[in-house]
């Protein structure tokens, strides 16, 4: 069933508001009313309005006023003007300040009808085209998945292959490793990247609502469904739409979720009839559902249904050579946000951030490196930056030779002896004023300077 279009009439006249009501409710529409210029702006305001039409002439605000309040509000809201009193020139007025047309009472049916399904049907294709951009504009491109290390390339491999199928696909990691990004790489990587990507994180929404959530409502289904509403399965008809912490939903939805991927339609609450819907299931979780199966919280055949490909995502302290890369990146970011001239990290730093174990993973690493943006206090963030260090939490776990790391194609030596170098030429040649920013001894600074030939 076709949403309906919500009209918000707004005329001091009541017969004419009766009229109106009655005449567009007829053609399928929504009807809102309001008998002043002000009251109009107001239910504006309120939100939820496809178009309006509004009288030219009213007692406390007129339609000119009302239209200008209405665009200073929401300037792409399309508003008819409506008048008994027409004239080359109010018509020109009423263009220029916003309105999209200007009909003369009394009104022609025919063109009003004419005219609210053409300005609605230019809407409609200027914001399908403009979706349209977005999302094609999106498509998948590995390089914008920072991760070299041989766990990531693994998994984008892996990401590449199953993308171009229709498979149902459940992503599987730790909380902050990043499900939502690979499951948004499978979508735009596949032959359904123009049509809609639809997100919903099912522990967010309680079980009453989750339903309606998912499959929709019909008007009056239960207390407050004042409107249809379609529901995220069928916003994403053609598309994808990623289950997120998908371990986390009811028992009793778990079973309507397995009837709507085994027959391909959703029945909306309220409603009697079973809609086609054309959807790849992407779910994503932090769980093991195959031991909450083993525990009865999760049916069976819902896991089958949804573990067609597994993709796994390693946690950070499984691929610490992708640290540096992913610290620069997010340093880079957050400095243009907040306006900090930030370099770098130095030696140490770095070092600690390779060597620490990331519990919370990328998340962390990125509220890590925000913090340090927001509080350095030199243009190097120093190890005494860091805040696990700050907290004590700081963890010696990772043995292997640092040599071999890179941030992009350069070498982390090559970093550090670059970082060390220009914080010397911006202390002004002063090492002990250098080591200082550094986060290290002057001893230190001393020896690697002359690893670098430059004591």
């Amino acid at each position: 069933m076709k949403e309906r279009k919500r009209v918000l009439v707004v005329d001091d006249d009541a017969g004419h508001r009766s009229m109106l009501k009655t005449l567009l409710s007829g053609w399928g529409y929504e009807i809102v009313l309001a008998d002043d210029g002000m009251v109009g702006v107001e239910k504006v305001q309120e939100g939820g309005f496809d178009i309006v039409l509004m009288d030219m002439r009213m007692v406390k605000m007129s339609g000119m006023e009302a239209l200008e309040a209405i665009h200073q509000y929401n300037p792409s809201l399309p508003v008819v003007i409506m008048t008994a009193y027409s004239s080359v020139e109010t018509a020109v007025d009423a263009l220029k300040k916003g309105a999209c047309d200007y009909l003369t009472k009394p009104l022609d049916f025919e063109k009003l009808k004419l005219t609210m399904a053409r300005i609605l049907e230019s809407i409609y294709l200027k914001q399908e085209n403009e979706t349209l951009k977005q999302r094609l504009g999106k498509g998948f491109n590995r390089e914008r998945i920072i991760g070299r290390s041989s766990a990531m390339t693994a998994l984008l491999d892996t990401v590449e292959m199953v993308a171009a199928s229709d498979a149902n696909i459940l992503i599987t990691g730790a909380s902050g490793t990043g499900k939502e990004l690979i499951a948004g790489a499978v979508h735009y990587n596949s032959p359904r990247k123009a049509a809609p990507f639809v997100r919903i994180n099912c522990a967010a929404i309680t079980e009453t609502l989750l339903e309606s959530e998912l499959f929709g409502h019909e008007r009056g289904a239960f207390t407050g469904a004042e409107r249809q509403r379609k529901g995220r399965f069928r916003e994403a008809h053609g598309g994808s739409i990623l289950l997120d912490e998908i371990g986390e939903m009811p028992l009793a939805m778990q079973a309507k979720l397995l009837r709507v991927l085994q027959e391909k339609e959703v029945t909306p609450v309220g409603g009697d009839k079973n809609i086609k819907v054309d959807v790849r299931v992407i779910a994503s979780t932090n769980r093991s559902l195959g031991e909450m199966v083993a525990g009865g919280t999760f049916r069976e055949d819902l896991f089958f249904r949804l573990n067609v490909v597994r993709l796994s995502i390693p946690v950070l302290a499984d691929r610490r050579e992708d640290v540096p890369e992913l610290a620069q990146y997010f340093l880079k970011s957050f400095a243009e946000k907040n306006h900090r001239e930030i370099k770098g990290f130095a030696p140490e730093a770095m070092d600690a951030m390779i060597r620490y174990s990331w519990p919370g993973n990328v998340r962390e690493l990125m509220n890590c490196v925000e913090r340090c943006v927001v509080l350095a206090r030199s243009q190097y963030i120093t190890h005494g930056d860091l805040p696990f260090v700050s907290a004590g939490q700081e963890k010696e776990e990772y043995p292997g030779p640092l040599n071999h790391l890179s941030v992009g194609d350069i070498p982390l030596v090559e970093v550090e002896q670059k970082a060390v170098l220009q914080t010397l030429s911006s202390a002004g040649g002063n090492r002990s004023e250098a080591a200082r920013r550094l986060g290290i001894t002057r001893k230190t600074l001393l020896k690697k300077l002359k690893q670098y030939g430059k004591a």
